[in-house]
């Protein structure tokens, strides 16, 4: 049978286990039956299970923003109400690297900027700590604009702030180092580019900023150019710079018309290259002035069919006018006059009263000739004191016979040039086709031919020679007053060009040549008024003069160094040369080896006892004497021995293109070896080029004188010229050619 085992009792409570070194922790009481306590377990675990994954979620959401936050190229920073450190990206810690010790979360941000200016992150600070602290803060709390930093490296960082609704800061940090040192780059170009530059917005075509230049050339203000568009800057075209066919940022050039402020028109090639300007698309304008060029064109398709000087048409010109007068001729009864029409003694105009009234008669007189004529006539100038008139609708030789004469009668009356009343005459050939000529070379030669022949019979119906010794009479004498005064004012001066040794290149002296400088007409030429002083007498007070002035100046250069000055055969003829030269000396207490007196073969020619007889006592006071402008005059030998020179001066005219000149080349060679044989310095005047100064080294020369070494300067230049010659001497230097 089976056995009856004992029921035992169950307990009412759970049993408690004890675990050592832990409290014991009651069971809590479970109101209610057995059912309800297990679906309150359940609720606490499956809202704790929530809470986990809730827990888990916002921590993968919080890698997930961060690694976000980190792949961005912009520092990221998130603040809380307090300014505390909640999250910031790894840019914002490379930017504030001197400083991203200190991030922490729960950090605040005010301490960490107090550190680093200490530390002297923040440059801007120095000096005002606190106050800028205040102000850096003031903008985090109180965010609005943009603001820049500058950071102890140099970088310059871009901040941006925003408020989050519970108080919290967002912020942004954008590194525009590269940035703004392209705008600095920029703006430098910009500014300073000494070419016109405007920017213009692209939405409203205004113009946003111009350089320095563009407020020079168009005389407008900054202020002004931002009040006006473009298109108030363009004279004619209504579509803008930057638009066309050409595609692309960068347009072609081309040329437009604007009118500056004072309402003149310039030509201008634009380039135009879209950019960003202060946020803004913009595109900026290179404005290249191309007035200049534009009028060069023209004047040379101008200069290439007429005459520089008159602006008549030349004779190219003229055998297109001739040719297409000369076909419509031949298609009709009416005949062609070619005049040809000649100045007479117009060299004497240039030689008396210089080229420059030469020039200024030239102009009067062709347009006198072109009043005369009539509109389907024709002009031009064929060579320096020659024109041709072409008459067209010719029927009888008596229409150019009138014509003549009305020309004749034009050029009679005075021209009143630079207070000079000139008076000159003309002579014309006249030719007519098809009887003289059917083509414009024939006719233009016959023409010619004619005028050869009025010249020698005729020469107009004026004597110019009586009219030109009146006009150079009053020449001569206003001259005469002027230069008087000039004497007694001493406002004649000496100015000095340099004798170079060829074979050292160093200075050996220079030739004193008297200069006039006026206060109303500038520096007076020597050909205008050193032949009146001559005709006067005046050339003793002239040469005396620059004789005391020349010995004075050299006195102050170095010993080696010697001064030549002209004399003048009226000089000779007073009979107190040699006082005076030895007065200059004394007064001035320059050694009389170091005085060089040039005279020419003109003196000689008169084969004066008193000449040689002075020239000898002044060599003997160990005065140099010169033969100047040697081969001009006679040249001949027999001057060279009545009397010693010390050195003869070869004329420019032999020196001009002597490198490709095979018969000035032996002239010089002839007289080189001359001087040599004579034991006499040869000296070379008007070296211009390097080429002739390679040749008359070759040949042996000994000195030079030219613009090639310097002109003639005045005395203070001379000083300045001679120290640094001897500096490079001190300094030892090569050869010291004259600037």
């Amino acid at each position: 049978m089976p056995t009856i085992r004992p029921r035992k009792k169950k307990a009412k409570h759970a049993a408690i286990v004890r675990v050592p070194g832990r409290p014991v922790k009651p069971t809590p009481k479970l109101s209610g039956g057995r059912g309800p306590a297990r679906s309150e377990i359940g609720e606490l675990v499956r809202k704790r299970a929530e809470a986990e994954a809730a827990i888990a979620d916002a921590r993968k959401s919080h890698e997930r923003l961060r690694e976000a936050i980190d792949i961005l190229p912009q520092g990221i920073v998130f603040l809380d109400a307090e300014g505390r450190y909640i999250l910031w990206n790894r840019k914002y810690a490379e930017i504030y690297n001197r400083s991203a010790d200190l991030f922490k979360p729960g950090a605040r941000l005010a301490d960490t900027i107090r550190v680093g200016v200490a530390r002297g992150d923040y440059p801007e600070a120095e000096g005002r700590e606190e106050e800028w602290i205040a102000e850096r803060l003031g903008k985090m709390h109180q965010p609005g604009a943009r603001h820049e930093q500058t950071l102890a490296d140099g970088r310059v960082i871009l901040i941006e702030e925003r408020l989050t609704s519970d108080g919290g800061v967002i912020g942004l940090r954008v590194d525009i180092t590269e940035l703004k040192e392209r705008e600095a780059s920029f703006r430098l170009l910009f500014d300073s580019n000494p070419v016109p530059m405007i920017v213009c917005a692209l939405d409203g075509e205004r113009i946003i900023g111009v350089n320095d230049a563009a407020v020079e050339h168009y005389g407008y203000s900054r202020a002004e150019f931002e009040k006006l568009s473009i298109r108030a800057l363009q004279a004619f075209d209504s579509e803008l710079p930057w638009l066309g066919e050409a595609g692309g940022d960068e347009q072609a050039a081309r040329t437009w018309k604007h009118v500056r402020a004072d309402g003149a028109l310039i030509d201008l090639a634009i380039y135009s290259r879209q950019l960003v300007y202060g946020d803004r698309p913009a595109v900026l304008l290179a404005l290249m002035d191309i007035t200049e060029r534009k009028r060069a064109e023209s004047r040379l398709a101008f200069m290439a069919q007429h005459d520089g000087l008159t602006g008549l048409p030349n004779r190219t010109l003229l055998r297109q006018q001739m040719d297409d007068m000369l076909l419509h001729t031949r298609r009709s009864a009416e005949k062609l006059a070619v005049l040809v029409l000649g100045l007479d003694n117009f060299k004497a105009v240039n030689d008396t009263l210089g080229h420059g009234i030469g020039d200024k008669l030239l102009r009067a007189v062709a347009k006198r000739l072109r009043s005369t004529l009539r509109e389907e006539d024709a002009i031009a100038r064929l060579n320096s004191d020659e024109f041709a008139i072409l008459q067209g609708g010719v029927t009888r030789p008596e229409d150019a016979t009138l014509l003549a004469r009305r020309l004749l009668e034009a050029i009679a009356d005075p021209f009143l040039l630079d207070e000079h009343s000139v008076v000159i005459g003309a002579s014309i050939g006249i030719a007519l086709s098809p009887g003289d000529g059917d083509d414009s070379d024939r006719l233009l030669k016959n023409a010619d031919l004619a005028l050869s022949r009025a010249k020698n019979d005729f020469r107009g119906t004026f004597s110019f020679f009586e009219a030109e010794m009146d006009a150079r009479a009053q020449v001569r004498r206003k001259v005469e007053i002027d230069l008087r005064n000039a004497i007694q004012n001493n406002l004649l001066q000496p100015y000095y060009q340099p004798l170079v040794d060829l074979a050292t290149g160093r200075i050996t002296g220079f030739e004193a040549l008297v200069r006039w400088p006026d206060p109303e007409r500038g520096m007076i030429a020597p050909g205008e008024f050193i032949p009146v002083a001559e005709e006067t007498g005046l050339i003793n007070a002239v040469g005396g003069l620059m004789l005391r002035r020349a010995c004075m100046d050299a006195a102050l250069w170095p010993d080696d160094v010697r001064v030549a000055v002209n004399l003048s055969p009226l000089q000779f003829r007073t009979g107190n040369l040699l006082s005076l030269v030895m007065d200059a000396l004394k007064q001035s207490g320059l050694a009389a080896r170091r005085l060089e007196l040039e005279i020419t073969e003109t003196l000689l020619l008169e084969k004066s006892s008193q000449v040689l007889a002075t020239l000898h006592a002044l060599r003997a006071l160990g005065v140099r004497i010169s033969m100047d402008d040697f081969g001009t005059g006679y040249s001949s030998l027999s001057y060279l021995r009545s009397f010693p020179f010390d050195k003869i001066k070869i004329d420019r005219s032999f020196v001009r293109e002597v490198d490709a000149n095979r018969d000035a080349q032996a002239i010089i060679r002839s007289i080189v070896s001359l001087g040599k044989g004579l034991g006499v310095t040869i000296t070379a005047e008007g070296v211009e080029t390097e080429a002739e100064l390679s040749c008359l080294r070759a040949e042996g020369c000994h000195e030079g004188q030219g613009f090639l070494f310097s002109r003639a300067r005045p005395h203070a230049e001379i000083v300045a010229l001679l120290k640094a010659q001897r500096g490079l001497i001190a300094a030892g230097g090569g050869e010291d050619r004259a600037a």
